[in-house]
């Protein structure tokens, strides 16, 4: 009992400290596989901004609200309901977002699922066996439960030398265009907006 205990002040620690205020630990635990084939697709079709705020908002949907990721049709709703938001603020790409029903249509296919598999098979072969994991540079790995110094530490040595030594190591296997990594998931611009919008 004081193991476990030990094991729930500690998720709800790193909980707070990644933004989630609560843990839904009555969630069940379900495959993942459409909702990480839904990630990868938005990405390369919209780019890494946006996939990455979907993926934030499915964190929420798993962790907080406790809604299965093998759901569809409501994965599909709650996806297509951020893609609206996220794309109607700002739309890089210049697309029509995907509707609930294209989103279903989608999730029901099995298109991504061959490029998933190959990036879990990389990743046991560079030993991640769990998440979260940092692969920084594309050879440094970092526990997602390291403290901030660490990345910090880490980000300072890269603006010092004034470039970055490794590339992504996963863009190719997920067919990720270079454009898309190039334009990366978050710019500089981005970064001051969103502290702008804290400040407010």
């Amino acid at each position: 009992t004081c193991i476990l205990l030990f094991f729930v002040k500690s998720l709800k620690g790193r909980g707070l400290a990644a933004g989630i205020p609560k843990f839904n630990l009555d969630r069940l635990a379900s495959n993942s596989m459409a909702s990480h084939r839904l990630i990868q697709h938005v990405g390369k079709r919209y780019g890494l901004a946006v996939s990455e705020t979907l993926y934030d908002r499915l964190n929420v949907y798993y962790f907080v609200e406790g809604h299965a990721l093998n759901d569809k049709p409501r994965l599909a709703k709650v996806a297509a309901e951020t893609l609206s938001k996220v794309l109607a603020q700002d739309n890089p790409t210049g697309e029509t977002p995907m509707n609930k029903k294209e989103i279903l249509s989608f999730l029901k296919g099995d298109q991504g699922r061959l490029e998933i598999l190959e990036a879990l098979r990389a990743l046991r072969e560079i030993g991640v066996h769990g998440i979260p994991k940092f692969i920084i540079e594309g050879s440094h790995m970092v526990d997602g439960a390291a403290g901030p110094e660490t990345f910090i530490r880490m980000f300072r040595d890269i603006e010092r030398r004034g470039k970055v030594a490794g590339g992504p190591v996963f863009g190719d296997i997920l067919g990720v265009s270079d454009d898309i990594m190039q334009r990366g998931s978050h710019t500089r611009e981005s970064l001051l907006l969103d502290d702008v919008k804290q400040m407010a």
